[in-house]
Formats: structure tokens, sequence, C-alpha cells
């Protein structure tokens, strides 16, 4: 058979899953505006909400991903606040946002396979306790790099975790429903 005569190829259309690559773009977005208040944001009386944390918690909350995804969002979160860091050990970010993620991915399916997945107070206990995984994993990290005394940890440090993760299942709980009311408008359903 010459080229000319060369039957052409037939184009392929495969189906995206789930709701194809929408949550990796929600993510960005998010993650982005959480690094970006998380920047310059001011420090209050020794307490700065965490809103990456705040960001992934909603994305999490919204795309349920699955694990890996979670991690995958968890280890980015991570490395993206090295650089903005005002801590005196910014790589311990990468291990606190994977736990947090992680914290967060778990609770919500544990939520939804509980049958209270829309539960409405679910945005603020996963945001408060995906705080307290990575605020509390990242202030031990520091206490042992610090080489801190127990006590400092958990008398000091962990209160303000506990004061960041309020604030973070607050900010996670009521910015929520208007980012969900947008990914769905964008998307035509509710």
């Amino acid at each position: 058979m010459d080229e000319k005569n060369k039957p052409m190829p037939q184009l392929i259309e495969i189906e995206p899953m789930q709701d194809g690559y929408r949550w990796v773009a929600i993510t960005a977005m998010l993650l982005a505006i959480g690094i970006i208040l998380h920047t310059v944001s001011p420090n209050v009386g020794g307490v700065t909400p965490n809103w990456t944390i705040a960001m992934y918690s909603i994305v999490i909350n919204l795309t349920k991903p699955r694990l890996t995804q979670a991690i995958g969002i968890g280890f980015i979160a991570g490395l993206t606040l090295v650089p903005s860091s005002k801590s005196a050990f910014p790589l311990g970010n990468v291990a606190s946002e994977l736990a947090g993620a992680t914290t967060c991915c778990i609770l919500v399916k544990a939520m939804f396979a509980a049958g209270i997945g829309e539960w409405k107070l679910r945005p603020f206990v996963t945001g408060f306790l995906a705080t307290m995984a990575s605020g509390g994993l990242f202030t031990f990290i520091l206490k042992l790099v610090l080489g801190l005394p127990l006590h400092v940890w958990i008398f000091a440090m962990l209160p303000v975790v506990a004061i960041v993760g309020l604030l973070n299942g607050l900010i996670t709980f009521f910015l929520y429903a208007p980012v969900r009311k947008l990914f769905y408008f964008q998307e035509g359903e509710k």
C-alpha cells in the first residue's frame, strides 16, 4: 500500500476518571492562596493561622481524593512552605504537611464511611485535627532540633498549636461553603 491509500488512524476519545483533573486545578489555586496568605499574615501574640492547612483541608473535604493524592497534596504544601517559613527548621514543614493532609483525608473518608460525611461540622473538625497533626509533628521536630525539654513542648508549644488549630478549623468551616459553591457552580451542579 502506498502512502496515499493508507487509511487514517481513528481518534480515540478517553473519558476522564472521576471529575477529571478539576481537583488538581482547585488544589493548585487554593494552595497558592494559602501560601500567599501564610507569607503575608502577621504574627499576633505568637499565633498565625496556617492558611495552607486550611486550604488543603478545604480541598480534601471538597474533592475527597485518594490517600495517595492527599499525600501528594501534603508533600507539595510542605515544599512550598519551606521558602516562606519563619521557623528555625523550615524542612520540618514537609513532614508536618504530609501528616496534616493524610490526617484530613483519613478523617474525611472515615466520616463518609460512618455515614456522617454530610455533617455540617466536618470541615471544622477535619481542619482542626489536620492542624493538630501537622502542628504537633512540626513542633515535636522543632523540639528535637533545638534540644528543648519535653515540658516546653507540652506546655508551651502544643497550646499554641491548639489555638492555631481552632483558627484553622474556623477558617476551613467558613470558607468551605463558598468554595464548594464556586466549584459546583462552574461544573453546573448543585
